[in-house]
C-alpha cells in the first residue's frame, strides 16, 4: 500500500480515509494521533480483519482537526456519505412505530407513524407494537380529546359544520366545527404531550383536585366522569413500569456480539418508567469488540436522533475511551447535557443487567431464527446450488481453517454441515507437520490430503466419514483453492466442488476461474458460508489455543528441579486439564505418585509466578468439537 513514511503524518488529532485501486473509501477512522494510528497498521500482530482492510487497500489520506469532538464529527459525517465497507454496517431492518404529534399544524393531530421522521412533529416512543399505542391512544382520548383525523376528513367536516363519530362520543374536541378555539384545543394537546413525557402524576392529582371540588358542589355528573378520567390515567401508567426515580430520563444500551454481527438492544425511560424498547442487529466488518463497539453503537443510534429523543443519561456497559468527546457531540444535538454512565449498583445497575440479557436473547434468536429455519437453510443451499452451478443442492459440506501463532503450534479444522445443519460429530482437527506449518497454502494441502485418505474410493473400504461432501470450502482465495483442488484430484475423489471464502470482500474463488464470485450481502448462501468459515475458524483457534497453553504449561514445569517429562505427563493425567492443576492445592498435587510435599510446593509456585491464565478457558480445556487427527 502507498503511504507516507510514518515522520510525514502530523502528530495531531484527525480523521483519515484508506481507499482501495479504485480510489473507493473503504474505512473512515478516527484518531488523537494520527502518526502513531496509521503507524500502527503497519506492524505485527494486526487481527485478521485489519489485515485484510490493509491488504484491500491502496492509499490513506487523513485531514487535521482541533480536538476530538471535532473528529468525532467529521467521522460521522464521512461514515454516513462514502459508507465503507470496513466500517460497522447500523442496519436497523425494523421499522418502529411511533405515537406523532403534528405540533406544525394549526390544529395538531395524533397518528400512529414509522419512517422517517419530519420537522415539525413531536414523536414518543418507539414501541414494539402499533396496537399498543392505539390502546394508549384510546384510553387517553377521554381526558386530552385531540384531533386524529386525518387533512381529508378534517376539511370535510369543516365545510360540511358535522363532527364526527369521535366528536359525538367526546374522543375529539371537534375543533372542525368550532367547539374549543384554536389556543382550547393546543392546550389539549399540549396536556396529552406532558402526560406522556412522563408528567403523570401532575395530571392525575389535578383531575382529583377537580372530582373533589365537584363532589364538594354536589356536580354528581362531573365528578363521576373526572373519576373515571383518572382511572383511564392510571390504566395507561400501569402498562408502563415504574423502575427507576420519578426523575429519571435515561436511555439504557446494552450490546452482545460475535465475530460478525452486533445485538443491540436499547430501553427508553421517560420519567422513570420504560416507555420504549427498540432492538436490531447490527454488521460486525471491522475488528472491534467492548467498550469500543459501544462507542460505534452509540454514534449510529443517536448521530441522526433530534432534540426530543436525546435522553440526560445514557447507561452503558463499561467506560468508553471517547467518552467526553462523546458526551459533547450527544450534548450539542440535545442543546443539553448528556452524560454518559455505568452504574455500578442499585435499580439503574439492575435494570441494566436486564436489557444486557435482552441483548443475548436477541442474539440466540437471530442465529437460531436463520440457523433452525428448514426453509431458510434450503433456500440458502439452493442459492449455493445455482451460483456455483452444482448438478443438485450440496447437501454436505466441509469446511477447512488452518490455525497458528507466527508459524507455530499450527493446527488445521474441518467442520460439517449437513442440510445446512452442523454436524459435530464428523468435526476434525489436525495436528500440522513442521515442514508445512510456515505456509497455509501447504497447510491447506495436508489436511485435504489426511482429510480423503479417510474416505472409501471402494465400496465396502471401512471409512470414519459416511460419504465425501459435495462441496469443499476453504478459509483463503486462489492459492489456497488451487492446493486443495490438486490435493482433491490425487486423492482420486469425485464429486467434490472446492471453492475459497477470502475474508477480503468475502468473495468466493472457484478453481481455476480468473475473477471470483460475488454474492450478495443479504445472501442466505453467503451467511451459510459464513457460518461454516466461522465456525472452522472457532475450532481451529480453540485447538491451537488448547497446544499452544498446553505446550506454554509444560515448559512452566520443566524449571521444577527434579520434575522430568514422566512426572509431568503423570500429573496432567491424574487432573485431567491444565486448568485443574493450576488450580490444585499443595496437598492435592502431592498425593500424586512420585510427587513430594517440597516438589509438590515448588510446583504450585511455578504455576502461581505467572499470569494464573494463558490463554481462554476453552484453551485449557478437552475440545469437544472433534478429535485431534
Amino acid at each position: 500500500m502507498a503511504v507516507k513514511k510514518p515522520a510525514g503524518i502530523p502528530d495531531s488529532p484527525g480523521v483519515y480515509r484508506f481507499r482501495d485501486e479504485t480510489d473507493r473509501v473503504i474505512y473512515v477512522g478516527k484518531a488523537l494521533s494520527l502518526r502513531q494510528r496509521l503507524s500502527s497498521y503497519f506492524g505485527t500482530g494486526l487481527a485478521p480483519r485489519t489485515f485484510t482492510m490493509v491488504e484491500t487497500a491502496t492509499s490513506v489520506d487523513w485531514v487535521t482537526v482541533d480536538n476530538e469532538v471535532e473528529a468525532l464529527q467529521l467521522e460521522y459525517s464521512w461514515i454516513k456519505e462514502y459508507a465503507p465497507r470496513f466500517n460497522v454496517r447500523y442496519r436497523d431492518d425494523k421499522s418502529y412505530p411511533y405515537l406523532a404529534v403534528t405540533l406544525g399544524e394549526r390544529f395538531p393531530r395524533i397518528l400512529v407513524v414509522r419512517g422517517a421522521k419530519r420537522p415539525g412533529t413531536r414523536y414518543f416512543g418507539p414501541f414494539t407494537h402499533a396496537w399498543a399505542i392505539r390502546e394508549t391512544v384510546e384510553q387517553l382520548l377521554r381526558v386530552f380529546p385531540a384531533r386524529t383525523c386525518s387533512a381529508g376528513v378534517f376539511r370535510r367536516a369543516e365545510l360540511s359544520g358535522r363532527a364526527c363519530l369521535l366528536g359525538d362520543i367526546g374522543k375529539c374536541s371537534a375543533p372542525c366545527v368550532g367547539r374549543v378555539t384554536e389556543e382550547e384545543h393546543r392546550d389539549i394537546v399540549d396536556g396529552f404531550c406532558s402526560y406522556l413525557a412522563g408528567h403523570t402524576g401532575a395530571h392525575i392529582r389535578r383531575l382529583q383536585r377537580e372530582m373533589k371540588v365537584a363532589s364538594a358542589a354536589q356536580e354528581y355528573e362531573k365528578a363521576a366522569r373526572l373519576r373515571d378520567d383518572i382511572g383511564a390515567l392510571e390504566r395507561v401508567a400501569e402498562r408502563s413500569a415504574v423502575v427507576l426515580p420519578d426523575d429519571t430520563d435515561a436511555d439504557l444500551v446494552a450490546v452482545d456480539e460475535d465475530e460478525l454481527e452486533v445485538a443491540v438492544q436499547i430501553f427508553h425511560v421517560r420519567g422513570g418508567r420504560v416507555r420504549g424498547q427498540r432492538g436490531f442487529i447490527m454488521e460486525k466488518v471491522e475488528d472491534i469488540e467492548g467498550v469500543t463497539l459501544l462507542s460505534v453503537v452509540l454514534r449510529e443510534v443517536y448521530g441522526d436522533a433530534v432534540e426530543e429523543d436525546m435522553p440526560r443519561e445514557i447507561l452503558v456497559q463499561g467506560q468508553l475511551a471517547d467518552e467526553v468527546a462523546l458526551s459533547t457531540w450527544l450534548a450539542a444535538r440535545r442543546n443539553g447535557p448528556v452524560h454518559i454512565k455505568v452504574p455500578q449498583r442499585g435499580d439503574k445497575h439492575t435494570l441494566l443487567e436486564t436489557v444486557a440479557r435482552n441483548a443475548a436473547e436477541a442474539m440466540v434468536m437471530h442465529k437460531v431464527k436463520r440457523a433452525a429455519d428448514l426453509t431458510t437453510r434450503s433456500a440458502a443451499l439452493a442459492e449455493l446450488r445455482d451460483a456455483l452451478e452444482l448438478p443438485e443442492a450440496p447437501l454436505r459440506i466441509e469446511c477447512i481453517d488452518i490455525s497458528h501463532l507466527s508459524g507455530q503450534d499450527a493446527v488445521g479444522s474441518l467442520v460439517v454441515f449437513e442440510d445446512g445443519a452442523p454436524k459435530r460429530s464428523d468435526y476434525r482437527s489436525f495436528i500440522i507437520s513442521d515442514d508445512a506449518a510456515q505456509d497455509d497454502v501447504r497447510s491447506i494441502a495436508e489436511v485435504v490430503t489426511r482429510r480423503f485418505r479417510a474416505t472409501p474410493t471402494e465400496e465396502g473400504s471401512p471409512s470414519r466419514f459416511a460419504y465425501p461432501p459435495a462441496l469443499l470450502v476453504i478459509d483463503g482465495g486462489p492459492s489456497q483453492v488451487a492446493a486443495a483442488e490438486a490435493a482433491v484430484r490425487l486423492a482420486e475423489v469425485p464429486g467434490v466442488t472446492v471453492i475459497g471464502l477470502a475474508k477480503r470482500l468475502e468473495e468466493v474463488w472457484l478453481a481455476n476461474t480468473p475473477d471470483p464470485l460475488i454474492l450478495p450481502r443479504g445472501s442466505q448462501g453467503l451467511y451459510l458460508l459464513q457460518r461454516l468459515r466461522d465456525e472452522a475458524h472457532r475450532v481451529a483457534i480453540t485447538h491451537q489455543r488448547r497446544k499452544r497453553g498446553k505446550r506454554s504449561t509444560r515448559s512452566q514445569l520443566e524449571e521444577v528441579p527434579g520434575l522430568g517429562p514422566h512426572r509431568i505427563r503423570e500429573l496432567l493425567r491424574h487432573f485431567g486439564s491444565v486448568r485443574s492443576l493450576r488450580e490444585a492445592s499443595v496437598e492435592e498435587i502431592a498425593s500424586v505418585s512420585g510427587i513430594g510435599p517440597v516438589t509438590a510446593s515448588a510446583i504450585h509456585d511455578t504455576l502461581g509466578r505467572g499470569t494464573g491464565r494463558i490463554g481462554p478457558d476453552s484453551a485449557n480445556d478437552e475440545v469437544k468439537d472433534g478429535e485431534s487427527a
